[in-house]
């Protein structure tokens, strides 16, 4: 009856710990009426499902080497780097993210909406801060007319002025126009000055019609994405009507940047400073005043989670060369729940034949094992939710597993303890025994398969590792529950009620 009562205490404060940790899981998975910042928050102390069960997507990315120099592994290195940023950043839980040989990157990203994940990884991102020269768009568009009227060709019989449209005051062409004011602009660049180009702005709807700003600016950029420091989204503070209601990006530049910036708008006074994101123009302001503050936004027409996902681009930094999606795969959540119910119930018809078994062949002591192997399965998914472990299909065979090798540690001490009884030793006698000699035999059947298990989850990936980490979590539980509680639930009875003849 030693340290009984301690023995006690630590079970019932390792449940109440155990209880503390899976509610936020259980709370999570039950609750329909959360609202987003209430599952974010549980998100972070609870068990993730993995791909295959919650669905998501499985993308194979390959890095275009086309015009770049450096080897394809180098440039991989470098996106890799820049993807997992972006994907740490957008807050998908327990994403995969490997490099493959041949400049290849593997990412599996469970529960994320398809085409927006798919923009936020392949989007190159190359930000420019870019002078535009409005007073010269009238000299060179009527340069760009007089050279083509010149040309002996009936493929251009419109002037390119004609295909002009004034878009709040700016310059723009209708969208359905574009692919013709490029080829104009294609013939006619050797009268466009080295110095200058023309960029367009996003696509957008203006007085019944989609139509697109263009902008002459300065060939070389003032600024590149290298110069931002940091990036946050919010809602729009510029005043301006047009964009009431949208979000913008916040910018920061770096100590070096700031001076810089400071020094182009000083110099560019009652010019407009054009922001331009992978060659397409988000905003182009005047700048009334010069600004030392080292600080700027990007305006347009972006939604919350446009303005946050391209936040997050900004902030990992542009990616090296464009990728090409070589495999996807797509998982829905409909076969994730297929899966969640095939696994849970093989599980549940497991441990019921399991309990069965145990309380026709053991009698009363059935009950101490069966108690001990519900506790053990009580804290393997505590712990997972402590660690914010995952949980896939693999992950619950490990679960199935598990069940079978903490029943094997309860026949080890109930033969044990027989094997005392059978000698004439007494009940108290015959439990100690029993469980201190199956102790060794437990401990080292159960240390080698975690050994197993932790070799798995460290060299292994994808399923593997799921299926090792419920695994070797559920053996460490299990040397708390049949050996510890196991011990406790009959020293406390055979002490508390003077059994002298146990049923085993």
């Amino acid at each position: 009856m030693r340290h009984i009562g301690l023995r006690i205490g630590i079970v019932i404060v390792a449940v109440i710990l155990g209880v503390y940790a899976i509610i936020p899981t259980i709370r999570l998975y039950t609750e329909s009426d959360l609202s987003e910042a209430q599952k974010i928050a549980l998100s972070k102390r609870a068990i993730h499902l993995g791909l295959d069960l919650r669905g998501g997507m499985h993308l194979v990315l390959e890095v275009d080497t086309a015009g770049v120099q450096e080897k394809p592994e180098d440039l991989r290195d470098r996106a890799f780097e820049i993807i997992r940023n972006r994907v740490d950043e957008f807050g998908v839980y327990e994403p995969v993210i490997e490099k493959q040989s041949g400049g290849r990157i593997l990412i599996q990203l469970p529960g994320v909406d398809r085409e927006r994940a798919v923009e936020l990884i392949k989007k190159v991102a190359h930000l420019e801060f870019r002078v535009c020269e409005d007073d010269r768009v009238a000299e060179i568009v009527d340069r760009i007319d007089q050279y083509l009227q010149g040309e002996d060709t009936l493929a251009f019989e419109q002037p390119f002025s004609s295909y002009i449209v004034t878009v709040d005051r700016d310059p723009g062409i209708d969208f359905r126009d574009e692919d013709s004011v490029l080829a104009l602009l294609a013939r006619a660049d050797e009268v466009i000055p080295d110095d200058v180009e023309f960029t367009f702005g996003p696509r957008e709807e203006y007085t019944g019609r989609e139509v697109k700003r263009f902008y002459l600016l300065r060939a070389q950029a003032e600024l590149t994405g290298e110069a931002i420091r940091d990036a946050r989204h919010g809602p729009n503070q510029s005043g301006n009507l047009q964009y009431v209601g949208t979000w913008e990006i916040a910018l920061e530049f770096k100590r070096e940047a700031a001076r810089q910036f400071a020094a182009i708008t000083g110099r560019n006074i009652n010019k407009r400073l054009a922001i331009v994101l992978d060659g397409v123009v988000q905003s182009a302001p005047v700048i009334t005043e010069r600004i030392p503050q080292g600080r700027a936004s990007i305006t347009g027409r972006f939604t919350a989670e446009d303005a946050r996902d391209l936040a997050i681009i900004l902030r990992a930094g542009a990616l090296p060369a464009p990728l090409r999606i070589v495999e996807e795969r797509t998982v829905g959540p409909g076969l994730g729940r297929d899966s969640i119910e095939s696994g849970v119930r093989a599980v549940l018809i497991a441990s019921a034949l399991v309990v069965v078994f145990m309380l026709i062949y053991y009698s009363l002591s059935g009950f101490v094992a069966d108690f001990a192997l519900l506790l053990n399965m009580f804290f393997l998914l505590a712990i997972l939710s402590t660690f914010r472990g995952s949980l896939t299909m693999p992950g619950i065979a490990g679960i199935a597993l598990t069940i079978g090798m903490a029943v094997d540690a309860n026949v080890l001490i109930f033969e044990r303890i027989r094997e005392e009884l059978k000698i004439g030793k007494t009940t108290r006698t015959a439990i100690d025994q029993g469980f201190a000699r199956a102790w060794i035999t437990i401990f080292d059947s159960n240390i080698t398969t975690i050994i197993i298990g932790v070799i798995l989850f460290i060299f292994g990936s994808g399923s593997i590792r799921g299926f090792a980490l419920t695994l070797t979590i559920g053996l460490i539980s299990n040397l708390f529950t049949a050996v510890f509680v196991g011990k406790v639930i009959f020293n406390y009875f055979t002490y508390k009620f003077d059994v002298h003849k146990l049923r085993i």
